[in-house]
C-alpha cells in the first residue's frame, strides 16, 4: 500500500529532523550540554554513600571526547535517516522486495540512534555512572523518551512490506 509506504518515510524524515536537531543544539550550544556530561561522568551529584564512585571520570579531555563522541553519534544517525529517507521516497512504487531492501539505511539510523538513548546515556549513564542517584543531573526521562520514540519508529519502518498490488498491508 503505496500511503503505509509513504507514512513510513514520513515516521524517519521526522525522526532524522529530531536527530538533527539534537546535534544541531549541541553543535552550535557545545556548553549547553557539556555540563550534564560533565557531572555524569564526575559522579559528583549521585548519593553520598555510593561506593561505585570509583567509576567516575574526572579528567576534561575524556569528559570532553565523551561529548564528542555522543555529538558524533547524533550526526551519524541524523545523517543515516536522511540518506534513508531519500532511499525511500525514491522507492515508492518499487517491488516490496526492493523497498523493504531500501530500508536498510534508515534501520542503521534508527538502530545507532536507540543505541545511544538506550546504552550511551541509560546503561552506562544511568547504571555505570550512577545518574539516577542524582536529583540535578539525571537524564533518564528524557533519554528515555527519545528511546521509545526510536524504537517505535524502529518497529514500525522494520514492518515488511509487500507489493503496491499484494496482500501485504503496511
Amino acid at each position: 500500500m503505496l500511503m503505509g509506504r509513504i507514512s513510513k518515510a514520513t515516521v524517519v524524515t521526522a525522526i532524522a529532523f529530531l536527530f538533527s536537531l539534537v546535534a544541531f543544539g549541541n553543535i552550535t550550544d557545545y556548553g549547553a550540554n557539556l555540563p550534564f556530561v560533565q557531572h555524569v561522568l564526575m559522579m559528583d551529584t549521585i548519593f553520598p554513600s555510593a561506593t561505585t564512585r570509583y567509576r567516575a571520570v574526572e579528567a576534561p579531555a575524556l569528559q570532553q571526547a565523551a561529548y564528542l563522541l555522543i555529538i558524533a553519534v547524533e550526526v551519524l544517525s541524523a545523517g543515516l535517516c536522511w540518506l534513508g529517507v531519500v532511499r525511500l521516497l525514491r522507492s515508492l512504487r518499487v517491488s516490496g522486495a526492493a523497498f523493504n531492501r531500501a530500508k536498510s539505511t534508515a534501520v542503521a539510523g534508527l538502530t545507532l540512534g536507540y543505541l545511544l538513548w538506550q546504552v550511551g546515556l541509560i546503561a552506562v549513564g544511568s547504571e555505570w555512572f550512577g545518574m539516577w542517584m542524582s536529583h540535578e543531573w539525571n537524564g533518564i526521562e528524557s533519554a528515555f523518551r527519545f528511546l521509545m520514540m526510536t524504537l517505535g519508529a524502529l518497529v514500525y519502518v522494520s514492518l515488511p512490506d509487500g507489493d503496491l498490488t499484494g496482500s501485504v498491508h503496511s
